[in-house]
């Protein structure tokens, strides 16, 4: 039917068929056309709102269905208008059907939310109290209390914007938060601080480059809700990991309430050279399980939306969150592709980190690295060419994943995090372990012509404790959070070095500072792609807290005033002997092969008298000063004149005897001395206890080394 012959009119509006496509809401300089889908559903209707949100103007079902697509195009509204859905159909929980029309619902595909979710017992489907429990029926209309959907013109003057494309090898990742790093920032102006527009701000941007970051990983930044049990306790939710709309920016985000502010954001940090990558979950959303509020896609078509035991009642829980999205419905499936593309494409986003990302490949008989999810988004001409990272975990069958991802997937290791935490910490036997995650631990990796920049390194994360926190507490600190301290991780790989929080005894002190500097060394020194938690470079610490998703307070935001100006300029300078040296940073996987330019193995593993370790030693508990001689993969293609020679000592003193496979050697690196330039190494040359050491060969074929220090 055409727009013509199918107008109508209703409440005064030019009602017509328009058309399925696109989904969501679209404004084409007549009207608006929109465009939802749902299976099971028996009427559609469309609900508009007064500019405030506050007063429902008018109802209009969607005239025509096209499939599983409802759709129809109103005449005369304009980018701005607000508006919402109710959707008709059964009401049959042991069938996995909750239509509930006295819900408004927010439409999937919105692409901003005017309002903040009002928790009320009106947002059930069913009667809260009632004997019958979730089967029972809730006739209370719900419009008060739902966030509404905004008719949003996505134009935005890009310029000469250009993304970044920084190559794997070349990345280093800055997890961040856009509340904790500005809301304590002096140099972000207090009416912009906890937005988009005051991440972009100068003081930011330029402290990002001054440390040498090429990428910041937001924590999740699309409109998501605070649970009802946070609210009730006075917290609210802050990393972001309950999503109620995959399109829209989360409004507490917004200075001005306008989605541009984004999408000028992603602009200035493009100019500054520096990527912006979006954590997003798509493995559940914020409606919870068969107890929770009906806001969007239970209403809209719960069977479809959801993966169901059985089909009926009840939710399949792989996400610990009380639901999880069926991405084996080819619709559900096209929603999430469409939000990343709209990510990438109208906001020129340069990648994601997909959390809990065993949820999208989990099929009808368990992970799949060639599920439809990953079918789909490794064929797609848009998203395969952004970063792919995969938080390669969940809480279901078979959950745990790492390594199994498939090209071009990078995928977080917690194996580092833990094995480089242990090293420092002086677990026994932990050499063997250390040597695996400084090679990118091919052993995960190393598979169907994977790079050594399939493993992003970390030993800090939002999810955990802090890196003063790892030096400072032996025991999490989660009271705050109103659960008895009985969430969070309780195996942290973490020392106090001698007294439990906070102290002024300066050794002490000095111990911690080191072993913070000796994990950022084995972080940036590592095959793969380090990630740093923003807070970090600076001391910031958590009091404790390995579990701060609801402090959005002190706790959590990054007190810069306080910070440690010379723990950032000592990962300053990290980054930048990792930038200036290609051998710490190869795309390709090292064996110990011999290369063909020079017959010299391509890694090479030392005890501190310059010998090869034995079987015995990989197998000592007491074998803690390991060394490691890196040059150009055998197999690059690359002679790579230039070879690095790194020592991790965790134990005594203990005097060195340098590789002789170079003319000589130049200590570039002490975190015993973090001031240190460049000077000669040689024979009686020591590694101070507790250290780790970085040599650079002396190699005229090289170059000389600038200014003596990288």
């Amino acid at each position: 039917m055409s727009r013509e012959s199918g107008a109508a009119r209703s409440a005064g509006h030019a009602v017509s068929a328009g058309r399925p496509w696109p989904m969501g809401a679209c404004f084409d300089g007549e009207g608006v056309n929109f465009a939802v889908f749902s299976a099971h559903a028996e009427k559609v209707e469309l609900c508009l709102f007064s500019p405030d949100g506050r007063k429902e103007m008018a109802r209009i079902a969607l005239p025509e269905r096209d499939g599983d697509i409802w759709h129809g195009h109103v005449g005369g509204l304009m980018p701005g208008t607000l508006y919402g859905f109710r959707v008709h159909g059964p009401y049959a929980p042991e069938q996995g059907h909750r239509f509930n029309p006295h819900k408004l619902l927010i439409d999937p595909y919105a692409r901003a939310l005017e309002g903040r979710l009002k928790w009320s017992d009106a947002l059930m489907g069913y009667k809260v109290g009632s004997p019958r429990g979730d089967m029972s029926y809730d006739t209370r209309d719900s419009a008060f209390a739902v966030p509404k959907s905004v008719v949003v013109d996505t134009s935005f003057a890009w310029g000469d914007d250009a993304a970044p494309r920084v190559p794997p090898e070349a990345a280093v990742i800055y997890e961040a938060h856009v509340r904790g790093m500005t809301m304590l920032h002096p140099g972000v102006e207090k009416g912009l601080r906890g937005s988009f527009l005051g991440l972009a701000s100068d003081a930011v941007i330029d402290h990002l480059q001054r440390l040498g970051i090429t990428s910041i990983e937001l924590l999740p930044v699309q409109a998501f809700a605070d649970e009802r049990f946070l609210i009730a306790k006075g917290l609210r939710n802050y990393w972001g990991y309950q999503t109620i709309g995959f399109f829209a920016p989360e409004p507490r985000y917004l200075a001005k309430g306008q989605v541009w502010e984004f999408q000028s954001m992603v602009r200035r940090f493009h100019a500054a050279g520096i990527e912006v990558i979006l954590d997003v979950v798509y493995n559940h959303s914020g409606e919870g399980d068969e107890f929770g509020p009906t806001l969007s896609f239970r209403g809209f078509d719960n069977a479809s939306y959801y993966r169901l035991l059985h089909g009926g009642r009840h939710y399949v829980n792989d996400t610990g969150t009380g639901n999880t999205l069926n991405l084996t419905h080819p619709m559900v499936l096209r929603m999430v592709m469409d939000s990343l593309r709209y990510w990438v494409e109208v906001c020129h986003v340069d990648g994601f980190r997909f959390d809990l990302a065993t949820v999208l490949g989990r099929e009808a008989h368990g992970f799949d690295p060639n599920g439809g999810f990953f079918d789909a988004i490794r064929q797609d001409p848009v998203l395969s060419r952004v970063k792919l990272i995969a938080e390669p975990w969940d809480i279901g069958p078979g959950g745990y994943q790492l390594g199994a991802y498939p090209h071009p997937f990078l995928e977080w290791n917690d194996r580092f995090r833990d094995g480089a935490r242990r090293w420092w910490k002086g677990d026994p036997g932990m050499a063997p372990d250390l040597a695996k995650r400084l090679l990118g631990s091919a052993e995960r990796f190393d598979h169907h012509g994977r790079g050594a920049t399939s493993s992003v390194n970390f030993v800090t994360a939002h999810d955990g404790f802090t890196l003063e926190d790892v030096v400072s507490f032996t025991l999490k600190r989660n009271w705050a959070n109103g659960e008895e301290n009985r969430d969070g991780h309780h195996e942290n790989h973490s020392d106090n070095l001698g007294v439990e929080g906070p102290t002024d005894d300066p050794a002490i002190r000095a111990a911690r500072g080191l072993r913070k500097r000796n994990l950022l060394a084995t972080l940036m020194l590592a095959q793969g792609v380090p990630m740093l938690l923003a807070g970090d470079e600076v001391g910031h610490s958590q009091g404790g807290n390995n579990n701060a998703y609801a402090q959005d307070n002190e706790t959590t935001w990054i007190d810069w005033a306080a910070g440690d100006a010379g723990l950032a300029d000592f990962v300053a300078r990290l980054i930048a002997l990792r930038r200036a040296h290609p051998v710490l940073r190869q795309r390709r996987f090292l064996h110990a092969r011999p290369r063909p330019s020079d017959g010299l193995p391509d890694v090479a593993w030392r005890r501190a008298d310059g010998q090869s370790p034995s079987a015995q030693d990989w197998h000592d508990p007491g074998f803690r000063c390991l060394g490691v001689e890196l040059r150009m993969a055998a197999e690059g293609g690359d002679p790579g004149h230039c070879a690095i020679y790194a020592v991790f000592n965790t134990g005594a003193e203990c005097v060195l005897r340098l590789p002789d496979t170079a003319p000589g050697w130049e200590l570039i690196l002490d975190t015993t001395r973090p001031e240190m330039l460049a000077e000669p190494g040689g024979p009686g040359t020591r590694a101070p206890a507790q250290s780790v050491l970085v040599f650079r060969s002396v190699d005229p074929r090289a170059g000389a080394f600038p200014g003596g220090k990288p």
